[in-house]
């Protein structure tokens, strides 16, 4: 086999391997995310107390539902 075609082949997979792990780790991470959330319902009390206001439950399942329907 010539040089040339040892070349594309290595290109080739490299560009395969590459595609495959960006897919691969995007997923990964979609999982991740939606199983562990960024913030739960403790720290968005905890933030909304200490911007001054008194967050009642109503309010607190409003917020956690709205930013888990934007995802």
């Amino acid at each position: 086999m010539g040089t040339g075609l040892w070349i594309l082949i290595v290109i080739v997979a490299l560009l395969a391997g590459a595609a495959i792990g960006f897919f691969a780790a995007r997923k990964y991470m979609e999982s991740y995310l939606k199983s562990n959330p960024p913030i739960s319902e403790d720290q968005l009390s905890a933030m909304m107390q200490q911007m001054g206001q008194k967050p009642s439950q109503k309010k607190l399942r409003q917020m956690m539902n709205s930013m888990k329907n934007r995802s």
